[in-house]
């Protein structure tokens, strides 16, 4: 019975690792759109292909990381001849670094609701900043021993390459799990609250990557609006919104990242990417573990008045 179970369930398995594969191959394809050439190999300040695997693994286990391997092969044949050895490399590279951050994110416990602080950290560090070293360190490696890139470049490449895959995971990720359980506003003033969020943040982030008058730091009041408004739901987008506006400014040496050399445009980019998806990533948790417990307060509340009342003496009958 067991084995005539698992024969019936193979279609559907074989159905989301090609989905898998998909997916992560159009990724690819979207974040090639913001590409920049570091000591001559091309990275990505981000990566969504990172995303969308580990979403991937943490909804169905990781039994569909052949998807991921099959999407990287699928991505390399796309822009270059691919070549069985180095290319192999970047594969496993790219396919061991999400499947050990979900190993280790299941290890701790992590839940996808995002509902807490810890699962918050967990996919910052164990997520993204710890198992993207994998896939960064085999990528640069393999240009080095490929002769694609000279020995000097490698720190510069290797830190572009693994703060792109990082970027991935902490923007991607958790839009990826919130699509899932989000619903739209029925009340109207969340409508037009959610409006009103999404245009501010489309204008203000374009003042600020596109102005000459360094404002960067105004996107983080709208990060801290649409966490604690809206919690991960909001944040989430505007994290993505805030990168990919950046990336492009960035790439158009344009506003604070004019008159800058490629190294300090990617510090600056990066370092903005980072404090913008950490604020909006921690601070939904935060909100929402602090509305759970006090839902449960109020619950327990409730429930101790109710007991309270059917322990209290009764009125005598007239």
């Amino acid at each position: 019975m067991v084995r005539n179970e698992e024969w019936r369930r193979l279609p559907e398995a074989v159905l989301w690792i090609l989905a898998v594969a998909v997916a992560y191959y159009a990724g690819g394809r979207i974040g090639l759109l913001q590409r920049v050439v570091v000591e001559g190999a091309m990275v990505t300040p981000l990566w969504p292909p990172t995303g969308i695997a580990l979403a991937a693994l943490l909804w169905r286990g990781v039994r569909i990381w052949p998807g991921i391997a099959l999407g990287t092969y699928f991505f390399i044949e796309g822009i270059s001849t691919f070549d069985l050895l180095p290319d192999w490399g970047i594969i496993a590279g790219n396919t061991l670094a999400p499947v050990c951050a979900y190993l280790m994110l299941r290890r701790v416990g992590f839940r996808v609701e995002l509902d807490r602080l810890r699962d918050g950290l967990a996919l910052v560090f164990l997520g993204g900043l710890v198992p993207m070293l994998i896939s960064s360190t085999a990528g640069t490696w393999v240009l080095i021993l490929t002769g694609d890139l000279a020995m000097p470049g490698f720190w510069s490449t290797w830190s572009a390459w693994w703060a792109g895959d990082a970027m991935g995971v902490l923007v991607v990720t958790p839009l990826l799990l919130v699509l899932r359980k989000v619903r739209l506003p029925r009340e109207t003033y969340h409508v037009g609250e959610s409006a009103a969020l999404l245009v501010t943040a489309v204008a203000v982030t374009l003042v600020g990557t596109r102005s000459s008058l360094s404002l960067l730091f105004l996107v983080f009041p709208l990060l801290i609006w649409a966490a604690v408004r809206f919690q991960l739901a909001g944040s989430a987008p505007c994290a993505l919104l805030v990168s990919v506006l950046a990336n492009s400014a960035a790439r158009d040496r344009a506003g604070p990242f004019a008159h800058h050399t490629l190294f300090e445009i990617m510090v600056n980019l990066q370092a903005l990417n980072g404090a913008a998806a950490l604020t909006g990533l921690l601070l939904a948790a935060l909100v929402t573990e602090q509305n759970n417990i006090r839902l449960q307060i109020e619950q327990v509340c409730e429930d101790l008045a109710e007991l309270v009342e059917q322990l209290g003496p009764r009125k005598p009958e007239q």
